[in-house]
């Protein structure tokens, strides 16, 4: 062989060489020397818009950690996209990151995340958490649970819980609940009945009032209710539904015990529900905290200010989004500097009894555990703020 020769065989060996040896994922989707992309898709727009915050926050937290150098020398980039609560929308935007995402995370409403949840395991995308109903995963195939992370709580045991401490704390009696008429309300109700049913005859369901998630118009919706004789309300609906109700009531004179789900856990409610806010008994999800009543959530939410200001007086939904993306940071720490969809996932199953920055209840994953942490709190709305009633309830995780 000549001197040529023998040099441009060297040559091509080093460039065949190199690739393997500088710590690059080749040819994973999203995944270059320097960088990681994360997906979010969410309502910034539409009626469940104040739930976006929740991607506000993801991406603050993400740009905390770039500032820190990133994550095994890389850093995240989070590519946000608006679906409006439209789960076509939301499929549309998801199909417009494959190829361009290692994982995804955040994805909200039980609708869109229905009708999305087979895009995950078609294209070997990890999802790290999605707030929706959970039991949509219970049945699920095991093969395609396997790129599932939820951490979040099941609506049938919150509303349990919620329904179960107003009759014994608050002497409901006659119950009514509102609710939005797909899968999220629905269970809701399911959980509502069940506590009822194990009542013993202390409370019974005096009427179910469901509403579409295109109406405004509540009037006639607030008037079943009074006509009920309820003397206790309990809403699953959006945060924009659950203040337009509570207006409505008012108006006519009705003033019932009120509780809501977690997901009008933020007190921003008083804003946008006014005064009728006060008194509420909000429930708290334990894959979260409250700004204002736990500290592990107040100094997560200053972080997030100094990345985001936006976020100053939603810091509530700023968190809850937030420890989305510290789960999702997590696994990228643990899944090392050669990352894979395979080392991504079983970085999340190796994740223990986790508190992201101190902040809710612990959460544990693993090859047959998808549900991380499936808990909740019961809140009382005073004078502006949350106050917590009661610790974590603890359920079983359900898949």
């Amino acid at each position: 062989m000549g001197k040529k020769s023998l040099w441009i065989g060297i040559l091509l060996v080093l460039f065949v060489a190199v690739p393997c040896f500088n710590g690059a994922s080749a040819g994973v989707p999203g995944v270059t020397d320097t960088e990681v992309v994360i997906g979010w898709s969410t309502p910034l727009s539409g009626p469940a818009a104040l739930w976006g915050v929740t991607a506000l926050g993801g991406k603050a937290y993400a740009d905390y950690i770039n500032s820190q150098g990133g994550v095994n020398g890389r850093k995240i980039k989070v590519l946000l996209k608006d679906d409006g609560y439209n789960p076509t929308r939301a499929l549309s935007n998801l199909q417009e990151m494959r190829g361009k995402v290692f994982a995804v995370t955040g994805l909200l409403g039980t609708a869109v995340v229905h009708t999305c949840r087979d895009f995950f395991s078609e294209n070997k995308i990890p999802l790290i958490t999605a707030y929706a109903n959970t039991r949509m995963w219970v049945n699920y195939p095991k093969d395609k649970l396997r790129y599932i992370f939820i951490a979040y709580p099941d609506y049938e045991d919150e509303a349990h819980f919620l329904t179960s401490y107003a009759i014994k704390e608050l002497g409901t009696k006659k119950i009514a609940p509102f609710y939005q008429n797909d899968d999220y309300g629905k269970m809701g109700v399911a959980g509502i009945e069940k506590a009822v049913k194990e009542s013993g005859g202390k409370a019974k369901i005096v009427a179910r009032v469901p509403y579409e998630v295109t109406e405004r118009a509540l009037g006639t919706h607030a008037l079943k209710l009074k006509e009920s004789g309820a003397d206790t309300v309990l809403l699953y609906t959006t945060m924009t539904h659950g203040a337009l109700i509570l207006k409505e009531m008012g108006k006519i004179g009705f003033r019932p015990k009120a509780l809501a789900t977690f997901t009008l856990g933020d007190p921003i409610m008083y804003k946008i529900a006014g005064e009728v806010w006060e008194g509420v008994y909000p429930a708290g999800a334990g894959n979260s905290g409250i700004p204002g009543a736990d500290p592990a959530a107040d100094r997560l939410a200053d972080i997030l200010k100094k990345y985001n200001p936006k976020i100053a007086g939603k810091e509530y939904l700023g968190v809850f989004g937030a420890v989305s993306m510290i789960y999702t940071v997590e696994a990228l720490k643990r899944a090392g500097r050669n990352l894979s969809v395979e080392g991504m996932i079983k970085a999340m199953e190796s994740i223990k009894n986790y508190k992201p920055e101190g902040v809710g209840a612990p959460a544990t994953f693993g090859p047959n555990r998808r549900h991380g942490v499936n808990a909740s709190r019961v809140l009382h709305a005073e004078g502006g703020k949350h106050i917590p009633k009661t610790e974590f309830k603890i359920f079983k995780p359900r898949f």
